[in-house]
């Protein structure tokens, strides 16, 4: 038997307590149960709860159950991370399944394996359209099929058709990430839910880009009184950074620890439900490492990956003056913990200005509001109306980000004054779904602008943050809880108090190296750069260099002494596409030459991407001819902290209608006013049907949830 069907068939009991059911229930030939009752008595879902399911409001639990597991092996600065799904179909019905997963933004998703009974079978990467065109066919015809698409870097769907009748189908996924480092901490963030999305109306100009937000918008979600058991995950990581760990941390579940201090074992206690993400942090016992390097051999050449980081003491160096924008979301998804860490995280950076600064604030939902009409000094008077303006927010209405960073980067140069360092800083959870749009309006109108993103909340878009901070020149920070507002802020403020290292240029003596990024971040004290090349022969010396206010600063590495590692190439090919897509967006490259460039990349390095995806097929149909086949769209849950009347009722949900208005109209609009081929006639009318389906469903979604409240 292969080592894979050994290890998910050991994963059986596992991922049954996980789903809180016995083992013997979710093997592949278990037969039907109509009522369920160990699922429905764990879950215990009261009368008249409400799940919000994406093309309709149901008081029942979905027909086909999740539990996740998920093995993470560190070593040195890379993870890879297992992630095996048991889709449990409870109904009668032959099903198609389909999950929003969420992933780190710069992860590669290299592998797709299925579990059916006995058998495996392996998937393998092909392009978008024609795996979707395999994929699809195999449904039609009765087979068990498995297809991972990338909707954004850190959105992924998965999709299993043809589970039958009370069958278990196990469906892995193999993905590497970077380790990420800051002031001497080493992080791992493992997302496990993702946030609802906001489209803003203006960006529905076409079939496609309905198509777009649909894709990244419609999963159900679960209202939280259903309780906490539905999609559980269970977590176990294997630590071996490649020095002794101390300080090892779980931010936010408990978690047993064991094993010796280099080659520690981190276990979640017990299932927890998928609605936060999880993070680990680590610091070395010994002095911190100031330089990572490693290296991976080819069949088509060498890569390389450098960590260097800057001085950590710049207390030496002189502040300038500054102009702070603090730009604060207050939409409906900010409801609940959100908009607490959000405010408190603002009233504790106001705290922190100094009377030669200058500073603003900006507040939005679906509409913005300034609270000067420019940016004033930081007097005691200004300072103490900005606390009270900020505690007084409310989270509610939708979230139309784009005019407030417009509002943000326009640069009067005489707040301040000229030489002035221009800050400005996002406290949002970044759930928009018009992240290009976004990236676009920040790389064209920048200036001279450095931009900050505090990603808030249990579940924020990391990979909207993490760009937005990359090209405007600043960094992000998360903060996930109330409690840890002050500690999550401090750093970010020290690096807001000193000018970051600018002008940085990247030789390499005695080689030649294809470098990644392209465009070289500013970087900041405590907070490495890493570079990650290709070459045909690695050798030489690589040396950073740039300055730090006005002094020069250099750092070498000799290439030769890089270590050993497997995961280089695949973040190579990762970051190689963040490259083509910025360029994308920034209108170097055109679509279709873009596209072609990153079907390239992901097909060489067997990753899934925006345009390559995994799909995995059993030759054999298991579905009886003439049995019909029900698609389901598997529910999220609600991300921790979030508040579900906030963002499904008042002026939010009251947004979120005309959001899916909006949408099904543009749909209708789009199947009938463009001049499509034939062959896509049917596609644009199911969009529209769909759409329109949507709407209604949010409809009734509202006016229920509303009848709820009165009742309460």
């Amino acid at each position: 038997m292969p080592r894979f069907h050994h290890i998910c068939r050991a994963l059986i009991p596992a991922v049954a307590i996980a789903m809180s059911v016995p083992a013997t229930l979710a093997m592949p030939a278990a037969p039907a149960v109509a009522q369920d009752s160990a699922l429905a008595s764990d879950d215990g879902p009261g009368a008249g709860t409400l799940m919000l399911h994406g093309l309709h409001a149901s008081e029942t639990l979905p027909a086909v159950r999740l539990g996740t597991d998920m093995d993470v092996t560190v070593t040195g600065e890379i993870a890879r991370v297992r992630v095996t799904q048991a889709f449990r179909n409870t109904s009668d019905k032959w099903m198609e399944a389909t999950y929003l997963y969420p992933l780190p933004e710069d992860g590669a998703v290299d592998s797709l394996k299925m579990v059916v009974g006995q058998r495996d079978i392996i998937g393998h990467i092909e392009k978008r359209e024609a795996a979707r065109q395999m994929y699809e066919t195999a449904r039609a015809n009765g087979q068990k099929a498995g297809l991972v698409e990338q909707q954004r870097p850190n959105m992924f769907t998965n999709s299993v058709a043809n589970i039958g009748p009370g069958e278990t189908v196990l469906v892995q996924i193999e993905y590497q990430a970077p380790v990420t480092a800051t002031n001497g901490t080493f992080s791992l963030r493992l997302p496990l839910v993702v946030g609802p999305r906001y489209t803003p109306p203006h960006t529905l100009t076409s079939a496609a880009a309905v198509n777009d937000a649909n894709a990244v918008t419609s999963a159900p979600v679960l209202d939280p009184a259903l309780g906490a058991k539905l999609n559980p995950v269970s977590i176990t990581v294997h630590l071996a950074p490649g020095f002794k760990v101390a300080n090892l941390i779980s931010r936010y579940h408990r978690v047993s620890v064991s094993g010796p201090g280099d080659d520690r074992t981190v276990r979640l206690l017990g299932p927890a439900p998928a609605d936060r993400d999880f993070e680990l942090d680590w610091r070395s016992a010994s002095a911190d490492p100031t330089v990572g390097l490693f290296s991976e051999h080819g069949t088509d050449g060498d890569y390389v990956m450098a960590t260097i980081t800057p001085p950590a003491d710049l207390s030496k160096l002189t502040t300038p003056p500054r102009e702070m924008v603090f730009v604060i979301d207050n939409s409906g998804s900010m409801g609940g913990d959100s908009m607490r860490e959000a405010k408190a995280s603002l009233v504790h950076a106001l705290a922190t200005l100094r009377p030669q600064d200058h500073f603003n604030i900006i507040r939005f939902d679906d509409t913005m509001t300034q609270l000067f009409d420019h940016s004033v000094a930081a007097t005691p008077d200004q300072v103490a109306l900005a606390k009270h303006y900020a505690e007084g927010l409310e989270a509610d209405g939708g979230t139309e980000m784009l005019p407030a960073l417009k509002a943000a980067l326009t640069d009067a140069a005489a707040s301040g004054g000229p030489d002035a360092l221009r800050q400005v800083i996002f406290l949002t959870d970044g759930e928009i779904s018009n992240e290009r749009e976004m990236l676009a309006a920040l790389g064209h109108d920048g200036g001279r602008s450095h931009v900050f993103f505090v990603g808030i909340g249990s579940a924020p878009n990391d990979y909207l943050m993490e760009r937005m901070s990359t090209i405007g020149g600043g960094t992000y920070t998360h903060v996930g809880t109330p409690e840890e507002v002050a500690a999550r802020m401090m750093p970010l403020l020290d690096v807001l108090d000193h000018p970051a290292m600018r002008d940085l240029k990247v030789s390499v003596s005695g080689g030649t190296l294809d470098l990644t990024p392209k465009r070289l971040p500013d970087i900041y004290a405590g907070r490495p750069l890493v570079l990650v090349g290709k070459t045909d022969h690695l050798a030489g010396t690589l040396t950073v260099s740039g300055t730090i206010g006005n002094k020069h600063w250099q750092r070498s590495v000799d290439l030769a002494k890089a270590q050993a590692s497997s995961a280089v190439a695949k973040l190579w090919a990762r970051r190689r596409i963040s490259d083509i897509e910025a360029d994308r967006t920034l209108g170097v490259i055109d679509d279709d030459k873009a596209d072609a460039q990153i079907a390239e990349i992901g097909l060489a390095s067997g990753i899934v991407t925006s345009q390559t995806s995994l799909v995995a097929i059993d030759e054999t149909p298991t579905r009886p001819t003439g049995e019909g086949l029900t698609s389901e769209d598997l529910p999220i849950n609600l991300p921790a902290g979030w508040d579900f009347g906030t963002l499904f009722g008042g002026k939010a949900g009251a947004a979120a209608l005309r959001n899916a208005d909006t949408m099904a109209a543009r749909a209708a609009e789009q199947a009938t006013g463009l001049d499509l081929p034939q062959t896509a006639t049917d596609f644009a009318a199911t969009i529209a049907q769909g759409l329109a389906l949507l709407l209604i469903g949010l409809g009734g979604l509202f006016l229920l949830h509303r009848r709820r409240r009165g009742e309460a």
